[in-house]
């Protein structure tokens, strides 16, 4: 089942682009996160949205939060990617997409592609955003923004 609105963020332990465990329990209560899934590394949508993350990460963190990309290559893949285009964030590496699954993310064009889903989790661990687009990679950033500008004005 997918997560919604209002529901907890799953607990995960995944490694990032360097080989280093994130384990989500650990950034809970200390930032808001944005955690976003994509389909693959190096693909031309997926290279935009974390360009476009890239861009915008001052901002993010300027709001208090962590920027968090999750994919189901590998951690040698992360690394290329995040060094191509200087990725100034976290991936992870869900090569078993047992996160992926825990949060529900449908995949998209008839079950072929995974699917491009955001999550904005306040500090309190509960889900506050939901972005699904898998065209429009650009606009994960902009909705993201503005669900953690929408928090920090309560």
């Amino acid at each position: 089942m997918a997560i919604q609105l209002s529901d907890k963020c799953p607990l995960f332990s995944l490694p990032d682009q360097h080989g280093k465990q994130l384990n989500i329990s650990e950034l809970i209560g200390k930032n808001i996160l944005v955690i976003y899934f994509y389909p693959k590394d190096e693909t031309p949508g997926c290279t935009k949205e974390a360009c476009s993350f890239r861009d915008s990460y001052e901002d993010f963190k300027d709001l208090g939060c962590e920027v968090i990309g999750i994919s189901s290559d590998s951690i040698d893949s992360h690394k290329l990617f995040a060094q191509n285009h200087r990725l100034n964030f976290r991936l992870l590496a869900d090569t078993g997409k047992e996160v992926r699954k825990a949060f529900g993310v449908p995949p998209s064009l008839f079950g072929l592609i995974p699917g491009r889903v955001t999550y904005v989790v306040d500090m309190d661990g509960t889900v506050r955003g939901i972005f699904n687009s898998l065209t429009n990679a650009e606009g994960h950033i902009r909705e993201a923004l503005k669900t953690v500008r929408d928090l920090q004005s309560i």
